[in-house]
């Protein structure tokens, strides 16, 4: 699903990866610096990396579902 991430505060990474688990972006959050939030397309691989104590609001299209095997790359 699509997804929309909005840092309150902190600073995170989004790491972006493509199908055979090869790191393709990085974007770099920090609302101190104006950089607040992106939105995620359905279907793209990323995680996010933690780089200091932060608040972050998350919006996903649709109703809640648990993640299933088939949507973590490993």
């Amino acid at each position: 699903t699509i997804e929309t991430y909005v840092l309150l505060r902190g600073r995170i990474d989004v790491l972006f990866y493509d199908d055979r688990k090869v790191l393709q972006n990085r974007i770099h959050l920090d609302p101190k610096r104006g950089l607040y939030g992106l939105n995620i397309p359905e279907g793209q691989w990323h995680t996010l990396e933690v780089l200091e104590d932060s608040v972050l609001f998350e919006v996903k299209d649709g109703p809640y579902m648990p993640l299933q095997e088939e949507d973590m790359l490993r």
